[in-house]
């Protein structure tokens, strides 16, 4: 039986992909599933459709991303957070502060799961960490943690 996969299946293929798989698994688990479309002419049609469609938004996307990249990489970002004694912070800046001071200056969502923070941040000065924003682009953005007045 073919089928069009509509949903990546490990092990099976990647969404998008016509291929031939077993009449029960097809029938009883892929399609059941809302995982794949029988081969139809008219739903090949109909998924040519939806793959052109992906792919504008992918490209639309990465060109986002890279707007991104270049606002982010020429502010940079101020945190204050509260210090004790040698500039040490009572806890540290964790990427949920980094997104958030993104937010705050640029008015753009990261998300905290992106930002990666090498080792932890546990005094003030100026740091620089890697945010990644989609598949191959990746922002270097400077943050300076200050202390709390």
């Amino acid at each position: 039986m073919k089928v069009i996969l509509t949903e990546d299946v490990r092990g099976t293929g990647k969404r998008g992909a016509v291929i031939d798989v077993r009449d029960g698994y097809g029938r009883n688990f892929l399609i059941p599933r809302g995982l794949a479309l029988p081969a139809t002419e008219g739903n090949m049609k109909r998924f040519e459709n939806i793959v052109k469609d992906l792919v504008n938004k992918k490209g639309r996307n990465l060109q986002a991303a890279e707007d991104i990249k270049a606002r982010l990489e020429e502010c940079s970002l101020n945190i204050k957070k509260k210090v004790g004694v040698d500039g040490k912070l009572f806890g540290s800046v964790t990427p949920k502060d980094i997104a958030e001071g993104v937010k705050k200056v640029l008015g753009v969502e990261i998300d905290k799961r992106h930002i990666r923070i090498d080792e932890p941040i546990k005094m003030t000065g100026t740091y620089t960490l890697e945010i990644h924003l989609e598949q191959g682009v990746h922002a270097t953005v400077k943050v300076e943690v200050e202390k709390e007045e």
